[in-house]
C-alpha cells in the first residue's frame, strides 16, 4: 500500500496536538489509525516511530526551554531502555495477549490519576542513587515493551512517574517526551534492521501534520495549560488508549 486516505493527515494532526500537551507523542493512536487505514501491523510501526520522533523532539524542546526537564530523574529510566527498545523491535509476538495486559494496566493507571486530583502535584523526596537503582531496571523493561509494539513508551513511563511523585506534572511531561524520543529512535533502527519498513508516497503529509500539531500542542502544554488540566489530559489519553486496546481483544 503506497497511498493514504485524505482523513489520515488530519487525524494525525489532532493526535499530535492533544498528546503533545501532556508530553506524549501519540504512537499508540497513530498505530490504531494506520491499522484502520489498512496498513499491516508489522509495517505500520516504522511510520509511527518516525512521527514519534518528530512530535517528541518538538515537545521535549518546548518543555526543556520552559525549565521542566530534570535529567537526574529521567536519565536512569532512559539508560537501559534504549538498547532494550532495539531488542524488542526485532521480536515478533502475538498481539492479542499483550494488548490485553497493556490495556488493563493503562486502565488502572489512568483511573488512579483521574481520582487522585491535586495530590499528584506534591513531589516526594528521593535520593539520586535510589532513582538509579529503581529507574534503570524499570526503564529496561519499559523500553523492551515499547520496542515490541512499536511505540515510544511514554504511556508506560508517565503513570509510574505520576504514582511515585518524584517529579511534578510538567516535569513528567518533559521526561516522557525525552523517553519517547530516544526509544523511538532505537526502535526505528531495530525495525530497519529487521526489514520491517514501509514506503508511503504521501508520508510527507503525515510528517507535516504531526510536526504542526506537535508544535502547537507542546507550546500549549509547556506554557499555558494549568497543571490540573494537564493531569486530566494525560489521564484521559491513557484511558482512551486502554479502551482502544481492550476493544481489539473483546
Amino acid at each position: 500500500m503506497t497511498d493514504i486516505p485524505l482523513w489520515l493527515p488530519m487525524a494525525f494532526f489532532g493526535v499530535a496536538l492533544v498528546y503533545s500537551m501532556a508530553g506524549f507523542a501519540g504512537g499508540s493512536s497513530y498505530l490504531a489509525l494506520l491499522l484502520m487505514a489498512g496498513f499491516s501491523y508489522q509495517q505500520a510501526p516504522s511510520v509511527v516511530l518516525v512521527c514519534n520522533l518528530i512530535v517528541s523532539a518538538s515537545t521535549f524542546w518546548c518543555f526543556y526551554r520552559a525549565g521542566h526537564f530534570s535529567p537526574q530523574r529521567t536519565l536512569p529510566f532512559a539508560l537501559l531502555s534504549v538498547p532494550m527498545a532495539f531488542v524488542g523491535a526485532q521480536i515478533d509476538i502475538g498481539k492479542d495477549f499483550f494488548y490485553l495486559l497493556l490495556g488493563f494496566s493503562l486502565l488502572i493507571a489512568s483511573s488512579r490519576i483521574l481520582l487522585a486530583g491535586r495530590d499528584l502535584t506534591e513531589k516526594r523526596r528521593i535520593s539520586t542513587p535510589r532513582v538509579w537503582a529503581i529507574g534503570v531496571p524499570i526503564g529496561g523493561i519499559l523500553g523492551f515493551l515499547s520496542g515490541l509494539i512499536g511505540i515510544g513508551g511514554g504511556i508506560f513511563l508517565s503513570p509510574i512517574l505520576f504514582l511515585t511523585r518524584w517529579l511534578d506534572t510538567k516535569q513528567i511531561a518533559a521526561a516522557g517526551s525525552f523517553f519517547i524520543f530516544v526509544n523511538s529512535l532505537s526502535g526505528f533502527l531495530g525495525h530497519a534492521q529487521k526489514g520491517m519498513m514501509i514506503s508511503i508516497e504521501s508520508l510527507p503529509l503525515l510528517v507535516l501534520a504531526v510536526f504542526l500539531g506537535g508544535q502547537l500542542g507542546a507550546r500549549i502544554g509547556a506554557c499555558r495549560l494549568p497543571v490540573l488540566g494537564l493531569q486530566r489530559v494525560a489521564a484521559l489519553l491513557l484511558l482512551l488508549v486502554s479502551i482502544n486496546l481492550l476493544g481489539k481483544i473483546f
